[in-house]
C-alpha cells in the first residue's frame, strides 16, 4: 500500500503525527467508552464525567474505570500508531520485525528475564520511592506526591483480583493492551524514528526509555520504568523484532495482576505492590543472573540474520541522520 506520507518524512514530524493520532485515537475511544458504559452500566455520558471524576463514590465507579482503561489504551495506544503507519506506507510486519524470527525460547527467555531482574530492581524502586528533593524543589515534591497518591487510589479500585474472571480481566487490561500498545508506539514507532533521526541507537533507546517513564507521570517511579524501557528497547533493537519486547513486558505487568491476584485471595503474603527492597543476597544473585542472561541473549539475538526484504532498508536507516 501506497502511503499518502512519504516514508521520507523527517522523524520530527513523524513523531508530531503519532501524537496527533493517539489524540484522535482518544478522542474516539472517549466516545466509544460513553457508548458501551450506557449499554454496559446504563450510565449516561453526563453522568459517565461524574463516575469518572470520582470513581469511589459510585457503585459502579471501578467498572468504569476498567472499561476506560482498557479502551483508550488499545484506540489511543494500538488503533492509531497502527493508521499512522499504514497512512505511512510502512508494510507493518516489514517495519516492525527486521530480522528473521529467532527460536521461541529465546523470545520465553526475554520473558523470564523480567521476573529474574525483579529483587535487583526492588531496590532501585526503594531509593525511587524514597527520594527526597532539595529544599528549592519541596513544592514541585507535594505535588508529585499528591499526583502519585491520587493515582495510587485508582490503581487499588479498579486492580480488585477476587475470581479467576477478575484475574482474566485484569491481565487482558493491565498486561495485554499495554504491552502491545506501548511496546508499538515507544519501540516500534519513537525509537526507531529518533534512530532515524539521530543515527545512534543507544541515544535512541534511551530517550525513548526516558519519554516512556515520563508519560506514567509517576515521578518516585521514574528511574525504575527508564530502566525497564531501556531494557525492552535493547531488547527490540537486538531481535529485530517487535513481539520480543511485547513478551518482555507483558510478563512484568501480568507478573505483577497475577501476584495481585493471589495476594488478595490470600494465597501468597507478598505484597507485590510494595516499595521496599528485597534482601541483598537476592539482589546481588539477581544482578549477576540477569547481567549472564542479558549477555547470553545478546548474542543469540545478534547472530538471528537480517530479513533479505529488509536488509537494505535497514542499511539505509542505519546511516540515516
Amino acid at each position: 500500500m501506497k502511503g499518502f506520507i512519504s516514508k521520507d518524512l523527517h522523524p520530527f514530524w513523524v513523531l508530531l503525527l503519532l501524537l496527533v493520532f493517539m489524540a484522535g485515537g482518544y478522542f474516539v475511544a472517549t466516545f466509544v467508552v460513553s457508548l458501551l458504559a450506557k449499554w454496559i452500566f446504563g450510565i449516561s455520558i453526563f453522568q459517565l464525567m461524574e463516575v469518572v471524576a470520582n470513581p469511589a463514590t459510585h457503585p459502579q465507579g471501578p467498572g468504569v474505570m476498567l472499561l476506560l482503561q482498557g479502551v483508550l489504551q488499545f484506540i489511543s495506544f494500538i488503533v492509531g500508531p497502527l493508521i499512522l503507519l499504514r497512512v505511512i506506507g510502512y508494510d507493518l510486519d516489514h517495519y516492525l520485525n527486521r530480522k528473521m524470527p529467532p527460536a521461541a525460547w529465546l523470545v520465553v527467555l526475554s520473558g523470564l528475564l523480567i521476573v529474574l531482574i525483579m529483587p535487583a530492581n526492588s531496590a532501585v524502586i526503594n531509593w525511587n520511592a524514597t527520594l527526597s528533593f532539595p529544599d528549592f524543589m519541596k513544592g514541585f515534591e507535594v505535588w508529585a506526591r499528591q499526583q502519585e497518591d491520587q493515582l495510587a487510589e485508582i490503581m487499588k479500585l479498579i486492580t480488585r483480583f477476587e475470581t479467576v474472571g477478575d484475574l482474566l480481566i485484569g491481565l487482558v487490561v493491565f498486561a495485554l493492551i499495554p504491552a502491545i500498545g506501548e511496546e508499538l508506539v515507544f519501540r516500534g514507532i519513537v525509537q526507531r524514528q529518533f534512530r532515524r533521526w539521530l543515527g545512534n541507537p543507544h541515544v535512541a533507546i534511551w530517550l525513548a526509555a526516558i519519554i516512556f517513564g515520563a508519560i506514567h507521570v509517576q515521578f518516585f517511579g521514574f528511574v525504575p520504568r527508564v530502566l525497564l524501557g531501556a531494557l525492552f528497547g535493547y531488547l527490540f533493537f537486538w531481535s529485530g523484532r517487535i513481539v520480543v519486547p511485547m513478551v518482555a513486558h507483558f510478563v512484568n505487568n501480568g507478573f505483577t495482576v497475577f501476584m495481585l491476584y493471589l495476594y488478595q485471595t490470600r494465597a501468597v503474603d507478598a505484597d507485590i505492590e510494595s516499595t521496599e527492597a528485597m534482601p541483598l543476597y537476592m539482589i546481588l544473585l539477581s544482578l549477576v543472573l540477569s547481567a549472564a542472561v542479558i549477555y547470553y541473549l545478546y548474542q543469540q539475538y545478534r547472530a538471528v540474520p537480517l530479513r533479505p526484504e529488509s536488509a537494505a532498508a535497514a542499511a539505509e536507516e542505519e546511516f540515516q541522520a
